[in-house]
């Protein structure tokens, strides 16, 4: 199964990172907050969104960094995904 986003929404795949504490203990990503750096898996189409125009800027595979708590989160074939606005996208990662 495959997830299409419509609209100006876009499907992100939270960034798996491992952190080390200052004394070398390693905290998995289960024991810290949501990431707020992801990476883009599909973008919709764009267009009229609420009377505007929408084009979209990002692109499947960048990274990206999502405001904190947007987004509506999905499991899709045992991987958690979020759904969220290009407008929640606060930036590009290079």
């Amino acid at each position: 199964m495959t997830i299409k986003p419509l609209a100006d929404r876009v499907v992100v795949k939270a960034a798996e990172i491992e952190e080390t504490t200052k004394s070398g203990l390693i905290l998995p990503g289960s024991a810290k907050e949501k990431p707020q750096v992801a990476e883009v898996v599909a973008v919709g189409p764009g267009g009229t969104v609420d009377g505007k125009e929408v084009t979209m800027v990002v692109k499947v595979g960048q990274k990206v960094i999502t405001s904190k708590y947007s987004g509506t989160e999905v499991k899709c074939d045992g991987v958690e995904y979020s759904i969220v606005r290009q407008s929640d996208i606060l930036a590009i990662v290079e």
